[in-house]
């Protein structure tokens, strides 16, 4: 388990006792909106308010030319071609603005390029394809502002065309009729966080000239796909999302409904990020492994009958994109774990021949994840490379890319995820490249922020109150995480045949009980009596009518840890695998004495084999924290002497053949090495 830096969010709490004085708030909710950055009654108010106004959406650039050219199209029954991309925003953007123009009586076909063998965007093929079908203007949603050279084509070819996306434009926007993208420099409208099927519910909105009926219709699709892409759930998306969350709780189109029964959920009153976590990853699904044009034919259906074979197609393809996940993933931890200078960079990138293209993301998040570091994961094919990337908080991978883009063919992105092309000889100089240029500029901890700490005794049902006010809730506007210290372990069930685990915790006069999931017993380190310290989010679960609150717990650590030197200490020991220059300190502290190398090897001795992490042999073992570089040096050492032997799967075992055997640590290459820097074996 990858360990994190807690923190609390920097919550003004006398602020936060004025909010509830001033609004007759709740004391909890109006700490939860303070943790937000909100800071008077009348933001509070906007925060909260269930019909926060939506813009005009003739104050972004252009979309009075678009509205001109689009009506045009419609009444004189012009072939129109709705241009999609093929991840969940665009296929919920392509289905939108399709049903509204076939609402319409336009002329209309849509189209989804497929990811592995058209790649992102326009390409002039599809553009010759659509002039041969007799197309005479094309509208995007979801891509398009970077094609200048497509749009060029499509103009050479006699065909109009009107993009609108939401997407960081470049120098030079394509010579298009119209370009709708709040992110246009001379865009006026003041809100700019929409996903791509935010923009295209405003050109149907500019449309119909009204916000009502087009909000009806269509924000379960704007729902879903600004939830998929992970824009920020403030201001208008917050109207947006929370009308759509609605409609798919109690009126699906039928789509989802059949998508909703395919995963299992429709008996389920999704939130928000059950929607991002259930329902948008099998549209993604599609793009990534099969056919985006599936999951828009799904979306298309005017029965669930009719959309049924569509959401089991896509059910399956989920399962299949896991399997393939897993198989990358599982590659990928095994190349790191196997190379120092990959597993003890500062960011990690790895490479495959034949690793597909639509899951390295995925793979790039969980290895980011897995052990706290940026993560570039690279499919090669011959002599070329594409690779994903994603970053942790304080780190812009983007940024990154921009200082070692010599070493790239082209790339793309923002600070926490981008993507890359590279040719594969020059791989291993693009990671030494990017570990240098993360030791120049600082490599942060990974962090997990937690609104504030809770008395377990309020964990009842006029907090699940609280929190349902709160909704949506995503990016921008997290899942409240609250910290529960100094609880003590009185119980440990495991469930879900062992998968996961119920704990049973207790302080002071309180006790309740907490779900922690994806961890099996022999993966739990933690005793009965320990004590602990949980980031829990809490969520309402409705069990034969009777409504409870359920704790999910999203990490553990015991009590007291000293996590910050113990973070750095880590540190220490991955600059000193690296290889990095080491100063006479930094030696002196990482080489083991006589004695502690003792300690560790009867620590070991006795809890044969051992399979936790090291800041858990730490607390067993009574060694400071801070020292856990230390004890990481004294098992490399007493590997290197055989006299304990690593299993293979992270953990060490006491070698049982060294029984009264003598060791002679000057026979260790490591203790000499760190002597030869500054280290003293005393």
């Amino acid at each position: 388990m990858q360990r994190k830096l807690w923190q609390l969010s920097p919550c003004d709490k006398d602020l936060a006792a004025q909010l509830s004085e001033d609004c007759g708030m709740d004391p909890i909710l109006a700490l939860l909106l303070a943790s937000r950055g909100i800071q008077d009654e009348e933001q509070a108010a906007l925060f909260l308010s269930d019909e926060t106004e939506l813009s005009d959406p003739f104050l972004l650039a252009d979309m009075e030319k678009a509205v001109e050219r689009v009506g045009q199209a419609i009444e004189n029954f012009e072939k129109i071609a709705v241009f999609g991309d093929y991840d969940a925003d665009g296929v919920t953007s392509t289905a939108l603005l399709y049903l509204y123009l076939s609402k319409q009586g336009a002329d209309v076909q849509c189209y989804i390029p497929d990811r592995i063998t058209e790649g992102y965007g326009m390409s002039k093929a599809a553009i010759q394809k659509f002039k041969d079908d007799g197309v005479k203007l094309i509208v995007t949603v979801d891509t398009g502002v970077a094609a200048v050279e497509e749009t060029e084509f499509a103009k050479s070819l006699g065909m109009d065309i009107v993009i609108t996306d939401h997407h960081q434009p470049g120098e030079t926007l394509p010579d298009a009729v119209a370009v709708v993208d709040p992110h246009r420099a001379d865009c006026p409208s003041e809100f700019k966080e929409y996903a791509g099927v935010g923009v295209a519910f405003l050109l149907a909105c500019a449309l119909e000239g009204d916000f009502e009926s087009v909000l009806d219709e269509f924000s379960d699709l704007v729902a879903l796909g600004t939830l998929a892409d992970v824009v920020s759930l403030t201001g208008e998306n917050r109207t947006l999302v929370k009308a759509g969350v609605q409609r798919l709780n109690h009126n699906p189109r039928p789509g989802f409904a059949a998508l909703k029964a395919a995963s299992g959920t429709q008996n389920r009153a999704l939130t928000a990020s059950g929607v991002a976590f259930t329902l948008a990853p099998r549209i993604n699904a599609a793009g990534r492994v099969g056919s985006a044009m599936t999951a828009l034919k799904l979306l298309l259906c005017e029965t669930e009958e009719e959309a049924r074979p569509f959401a089991e197609e896509i059910e399956q393809e989920n399962h299949r994109r896991q399997a393939i996940e897993a198989e990358i993933s599982n590659a990928a931890i095994a190349q790191i774990e196997a190379d120092p200078a990959i597993r003890y960079a500062s960011v990690l990138v790895v490479s495959g021949e034949g690793w597909h293209p639509g899951v390295i993301g995925i793979v790039a998040a969980r290895l980011v994840s897995r052990y706290g570091k940026p993560a570039v994961v690279i499919t090669t094919d011959g002599d070329t490379g594409k690779g994903s990337c994603r970053s942790i908080d304080g780190f812009s991978i983007f940024d990154a890319l921009c200082a070692v883009k010599e070493h790239l063919t082209h790339f793309g992105g923002h600070p926490g995820a981008a993507g890359l092309g590279v040719k594969t000889q020059n791989i291993g100089a693009l990671r030494e490249a990017l570990d240098a240029y993360a030791a120049k500029v600082g490599m942060p901890f990974p962090t997990l922020t937690l609104d504030f700490k809770l008395n377990p005794s309020y964990i009842n049902l006029a907090l699940l109150d609280t929190l349902a006010v709160l909704e949506p809730c995503g990016c921008g506007n997290p899942v409240p995480t609250f910290g529960l210290y100094n609880m003590t372990l009185r119980a440990v069930k495991p469930v879900g045949e062992g998968k996961h685990l119920r704990l049973t915790l207790q302080k002071g006069i309180t006790e309740l009980t907490a779900m922690l999931f994806s961890v099996t017993l022999a993966q739990f380190p933690f005793k009965l009596g320990d004590a602990v310290d949980l980031a829990v989010q809490v969520d309402r679960n409705v069990f034969r009518g009777e409504v409870k609150p359920s704790v999910h717990i999203r990490a553990i650590r015991f009590s007291g840890l000293d996590e910050e030197n113990f973070l750095k200490s880590v540190r220490l020991y991955e600059k000193y695998r690296h290889g990095d220059t080491l100063n006479e300190k930094e030696a002196a502290f990482l080489c083991p004495s006589r004695t502690f190398l003792l300690s560790v090897y009867k620590f070991i001795r006795a809890n044969s084999p051992w399979h936790f992490d090291i800041d858990v042999f730490c607390k067993r073992s009574g060694c400071p924290a801070a020292n856990a570089a230390t004890v990481l040096v004294a098992l490399d050492v007493l590997c290197e002497l055989h006299l304990i032997l690593k299993d293979g799967e992270g953990g060490y075992l006491f070698n049982e053949e060294t029984v009264g055997q003598k060791a002679d640590l000057a026979d260790s290459e490591i203790l000499k090495a760190l002597q030869d820097r500054g280290g003293a074996l005393s």
